[in-house]
């Protein structure tokens, strides 16, 4: 089964992961310059090029249909890679012969799919391709990048913090604790090819892995593979909770977003292969770069329901 979600934030722009809008040379890529409005379709254009007739557009019928096989010929001949400037809507219109809603309508389409991305007050970008990610393979974050077990894209970690404090009753419930006892809050931030990806929460017993503040030049790194090595803590079973939120200010500018945009909350425990929990995990997605693959497998009900529950390590 298959989770795709895209989002549509507004506001100004933030680096994209592949790291910038503008060329080598820092000027943008445009496209070409727009046709004089009221040309008909298929007549020469003052650079030459001629009008995409509507009706050649890959035998499309919906008005909407045909921007949208424009913008991906428009892509596929120029030879667009992610991070590139689109035509403008006034452009794609007169090439279309369509209204300025119709073109709307269009990339909204696009944008959901995540082909392009809009940024407001700067244009179109031809987006880059979603990651998927398979949350239901225990381990490493890395591992559930991986396509026939080859990473998709290069890992890095940013550790942000890594302190004690007490759980709340929920996640004392959840790792099975008793009340007040210690436990590990880290939180990291994990690049994608150098970019923010995903924003990273761990809370792990202090009873089950002591003197984890003492390894701290090792988390940057893959934690699952720390934990197993120095505590016997091996990944064989979690249970995840999805659920798609407005990111926080805070979440947003660690991620590299404009503000208020959605994102793919993951809220996971972690057993070993004695069934004793020894992670609560949560992780944050941006919406529009990631897709996700679910494979059906039985439940024990072990994490309680999303909802109103308190997730929060108090020092």
């Amino acid at each position: 089964m298959a989770l795709d979600h895209s989002g549509s934030p507004a506001g100004p722009a933030g680096p994209g992961k592949d790291g910038a809008l503008n060329r080598g040379d820092g000027e943008p890529r445009h496209s070409a310059q727009p046709a004089r409005a009221g040309r008909r379709a298929g007549q020469a254009r003052p650079d030459g090029r001629r009008r995409v007739a509507p009706s050649r557009l890959q035998g499309t019928t919906l008005l909407y249909e045909q921007v949208v096989a424009l913008v991906e010929r428009i892509i596929a001949d120029r030879g667009l890679v992610p991070g590139d400037l689109l035509p403008s809507y006034t452009e794609l219109a007169d090439q279309a012969a369509v209204s300025l809603i119709t073109v709307r309508r269009a990339l909204d389409e696009l944008e959901r799919s995540g082909r392009v991305r809009r940024h407001q007050g700067l244009g179109t970008f031809v987006a880059r391709p979603r990651i998927v990610s398979d949350p239901a393979r225990a381990g490493s974050l890395l591992g559930t990048l991986a396509k026939d077990g080859e990473p998709t894209a290069e890992l890095g970690t940013r550790v942000l913090a890594l302190n004690a404090g007490t759980p709340s009753a929920d996640l004392c419930h959840a790792l099975r604790i008793a009340a007040g006892s210690a436990v590990w809050r880290l939180r990291r931030l994990r690049l994608l090819d150098g970019q923010p990806a995903v924003l990273e929460t761990s809370v792990i017993p202090v009873a089950l892995a002591p003197e984890l503040d003492g390894l701290v030049g090792s988390l940057d790194g893959s934690l699952y593979d720390l934990l197993a090595t120095q505590y016997g803590l091996v990944d064989a079973y979690e249970e995840q909770y999805l659920e798609v939120i407005g990111a926080t200010q805070a979440e947003a500018r660690l991620l590299r977003l404009p503000a208020r945009t959605e994102v793919v909350r993951i809220r996971g425990l972690s057993l070993d292969e004695a069934a004793m929990p020894f992670d609560c995990f949560e992780q944050l997605y941006p919406a529009h770069q990631f897709a996700f693959a679910i494979s059906g497998s039985a439940t024990r009900q072990l994490l309680p329901p999303p909802g109103r529950r308190d997730w929060e390590v108090r020092s």
